[in-house]
């Protein structure tokens, strides 16, 4: 099902072309309607700024010293995948 936007909507976006807070009267509940595009321009910002957060993240880690060295990673993601699937991984 694809609801209709009410006149009253429609013009209130006329009006705020960026969205409109929109509040269903049985629930209280508070939503945003926008143009699709606008919807997805917010969207990827949202996500370059999580991307860019957990990359800080792992800055942060590896300036603390919360790292582990690449070869014990290695060696443990070998031997799981070998224990787990039977995989012929070689020596680790």
């Amino acid at each position: 099902m694809k609801p209709s936007l009410s006149d009253e909507q429609r013009q209130a976006l006329g009006q705020q072309p960026d969205g409109i807070e929109v509040e269903d009267s049985e629930t209280q509940k508070v939503y945003f309607i926008s143009d699709a595009d606008v919807h997805q321009r917010a969207m990827r910002a949202l996500q370059r700024q999580e991307d860019h957060d957990a990359i800080q993240t792992g800055i942060d880690d590896m300036e603390a010293g919360r790292v582990e060295p690449y070869e014990e990673v290695s060696r443990r993601l070998h031997t799981h995948l070998k224990e787990k699937y039977g995989l012929p991984l070689g020596d680790v």
